[in-house]
């Protein structure tokens, strides 16, 4: 396994709040951590039918228009009742004509349930694939997954994306509802990152 042996992470997104929660995960490493946005980088189209593909996609896409070490993740919420839907369509499901509303994303994943007549609990899991990709083309991949149940209706305000309407396992509150620093110790992403970490800068 290739180590981290830089002093700057780029981050392969254009999401504010996943570059603060990654941020936090690689506190007290010594890194600087730069997003893709800041750079100007463009976000490549997600083209792939997986998290791994689709991680694999914007980690290269970064390190080769950066010349920096570069990570990538992509993640989403797998409900069981609904064939692992959303899954790699996580986010194109929040898509309007007016940029991303998690809102409607999370109206959908309720409507599609009752429609299907599923009976509770609505099980389900939030995975994040993570990719970090060398200049040179190598890469290394990590992959977390948090197990839970789908709720309704939408629960606190914290967090993002589908958090509202998730709660963990072994909880009785949803991500939404939670302290960032709990949900940052427990989540599908702390998960990867632990063995990225114990892979790459430990």
């Amino acid at each position: 396994m290739r180590r981290f042996n830089g002093t700057e992470l780029l981050v392969a997104t254009h999401n504010a709040g996943k570059l603060q929660e990654i941020g936090s995960l690689l506190e007290g490493f010594g890194i600087s951590v730069v997003s893709a946005a800041s750079l100007g980088l463009p976000e490549p189209e997600e083209t792939e039918n997986s998290f791994i593909g689709n991680a694999k996609l914007k980690a290269h896409a970064a390190a080769r228009a950066s010349g920096l070490i570069s990570l990538a993740d992509d993640s989403g919420i797998c409900v069981d009742a609904l064939k692992g839907a959303p899954g790699v369509y996580t986010a194109d499901w929040a898509e309007t004509p007016n940029g991303r509303d998690f809102t409607v994303a999370m109206e959908r994943t309720w409507r599609e349930l009752e429609a299907a007549g599923a009976p509770k609990p609505w099980t389900a899991q939030f995975r994040c694939t993570l990719v970090m990709a060398w200049p040179d083309g190598h890469d290394e991949v990590f992959e977390g997954v948090m197990p839970g149940a789908v709720v309704w209706p939408m629960r606190g305000n914290q967090g993002h994306g589908y958090d509202p309407i998730f709660v963990p396992d072994g909880h009785d509150i949803t991500f939404g509802e939670m302290e960032s620093g709990m949900k940052n110790k427990i989540s599908h992403r702390a998960d990867a990152f632990r063995k990225l970490i114990a892979g790459c800068f430990t």
